[in-house]
């Protein structure tokens, strides 16, 4: 029937190498990586956005995970049962070197940059999955604390291997992490925890409840408990090694507004097995590790959730024909999608440094950059994902096109290891108390001083933080602190790192007022300007 004729619609957005059409990882690669890691990375990228890969991350999404607390008999198992397509985006991401293998390397080996550029090429695939991926990343570090244990745990939650049944660690070719902290009373307040661990032999026996515990089926988890030295870090095994399962009660399975493919659980722990990690009542100090590497992967992922937003935009508008002319055409679409990008360049930009600095050995730049990344980079990703769906009208808000699925998502980063306030108050803790922090941060700034009198302000006022940190109204004030130490560091590095269309327009209209207080409003750009910076964002493949 004339009537079904289709004309004017976009093709799918699959096919393309998400690595080389992103000239921002494909230069930190050049600048702070190993060229040699571009080929592998390559792969990753089209694997990514290859149709087979969407067509899992989309199953994963929609068949969520199914909580079997008994078998047929009545004893309890505790298990969770995942859709075929979540086991095969978690084989695929431990198989490019997603998870631990990073520690395992040199110090000064890049190998954290390459792993970040692998983990925000695959975020962007589905994000769901990548919680037991983050954590098992993110353990590495903590676990040192206890070198016999992490002799025997890191060779496994390092391995390219998903040995995914749950067994004893010590049969397995390779394994996952998860972490518990967050109690019912007390939330992001882990001092007011209730769990309690009680010694008994070589090991400590746990008898509390956790309100949040992500990936339940991972092989093992952080867990905070206190002793009588006060809150102490544990490793808490979901199977002894004499292969009976160790006392871990899932009650239940959070309903989530996204990242649905991930099973959140409530878990009790009743005479459970765990084995102490780092020095007892010091357990907040050993768990901190893991944290601050599960923070710097919250900005990645959610750099990785503007960037997916972004190019679907674009490729709507490259596509699509409104008025007598291609959407991409139009100045005002321009507009949009060039104020979206240096977004996206700026978020990506500042999580791959970060990486960088883990890989150098820079702690305090990494140290205070994660927070202030932490903190603005994941409440950036709602309001970016959101303008990015409009951009494809009604189209965008339907589910077959991604990003109903990246919308539900954007929100959670800025949530996980600690909300905008925790983190923004961890900022204004590490100025007053950490001031090589901080002139760490300095340096780093100044290395773009001379580019405009804006910029060399904002880097002025960054000087008086550690000032304004001790300030009376410091808490209240806490948030615009961070945001201006957050976008300052951000025009920084676009100074130091990207084009100067890139780098200008940020500074003028993120720093110098030419911009109003919506996306699409920058004022110092002629449509000539705007349509290069959206060709840069997304390059021909």
């Amino acid at each position: 029937m004339a009537t079904h004729e289709v004309t004017n619609q976009v093709p799918d957005f699959v096919g393309h190498d998400l690595f080389a059409t992103d000239p921002v990882l494909v230069d930190a690669i050049q600048r702070w990586g190993d060229a040699r890691d571009a080929d592998d990375l390559g792969g990753l990228g089209r694997l990514a956005n290859a149709e087979p890969t969407q067509a899992h991350a989309d199953r994963a999404d929609r068949h969520t995970p199914i909580l079997r607390t008994h078998d047929r008999t009545g004893r309890r198992i505790d298990e969770v049962d995942y859709d075929p397509s979540y086991h095969w985006l978690m084989a695929r991401a431990i198989g490019h070197g997603l998870t631990a293998e990073a520690w395992t390397r040199p110090t000064g080996s890049v190998a954290h940059l390459r792993r970040a550029v692998g983990f925000h090429l695959w975020s962007q695939a589905e994000a769901g999955h990548l919680c037991p991926i983050s954590m098992t990343y993110a353990a590495a570090p903590a676990l040192r604390s206890n070198p016999t244990l992490a002799a025997e745990v890191l060779p496994r939650i390092a391995s390219r291997h998903y040995d995914s049944p749950l067994a004893p660690l010590a049969t397995k070719s390779g394994a996952t992490m998860g972490m518990g902290m967050t109690e019912k009373q007390g939330g992001s307040d882990v001092r007011a925890n209730t769990t309690v661990a009680v010694p008994d032999g070589d090991v400590h026996r746990l008898t509390g409840h956790k309100w949040f515990c992500s990936a339940p089926m991972s092989d093992a988890f952080l867990v905070l408990a206190n002793t009588e030295s006060g809150s102490s870090c544990f490793f808490v095994p979901r199977v002894l090694p004499d292969g009976e399962r160790n006392r871990f009660a899932v009650q239940r399975l959070k309903d989530k507004l996204g990242n649905r493919s991930n099973a959140s659980s409530e878990v009790e722990f009743e005479g459970t097995v765990g084995t102490l990690v780092g020095e007892e009542g010091r357990g907040i100090r050993t768990i901190i590790d893991m944290v601050a590497s599960t923070r710097l992967d919250c900005v990645l992922g959610s750099a990785a959730g503007m960037r997916a937003a972004l190019t679907r935009a674009i490729w709507h508008a490259r596509h699509r024909s409104a008025f007598g002319a291609r959407l991409v055409d139009q100045p005002l679409m321009q507009n949009v999608l060039a104020d979206l990008a240096l977004e996206s360049e700026a978020a990506t930009l500042l999580g791959l440094r970060l990486a960088a600095a883990v890989d150098h050995g820079d702690t305090d730049v990494s140290r205070l950059g994660v927070a202030v990344g932490k903190f603005w980079v994941c409440k950036r990703t709602p309001p970016v994902v959101a303008e990015a769906l409009e951009c494809l009208g009604g189209a965008g808000y339907v589910e077959e096109n991604g990003l109903a699925r990246l919308y539900r998502e954007a929100p959670l980063n800025s949530i996980w290891e600690g909300s905008g306030n925790v983190n923004a108050l961890d900022v204004v803790r590490a100025l007053t108390r950490q001031p090589a922090a901080l002139a760490a941060l300095g340096k780093e700034l100044a290395l773009a001083r001379g580019h405009s009198t804006t910029l060399d302000a904002a880097i002025d006022r960054v000087e008086s933080a550690h000032a304004e940190a001790l300030g009376a109204d410091a808490q209240l004030r806490a948030r615009r602190l961070v945001e201006h130490l957050a976008i300052t560091l951000q025009a920084a590095l676009l100074v130091q790192h990207s084009p100067a269309i890139v780098a200008d327009a940020f500074v003028a209209s993120r720093l110098g007022g030419e911009h109003g207080h919506t996306f699409g409003t920058l004022s110092g750009v002629s449509a000539a300007h705007a349509g290069a910076l959206v060709d840069r964002a997304f390059l021909p493949a």
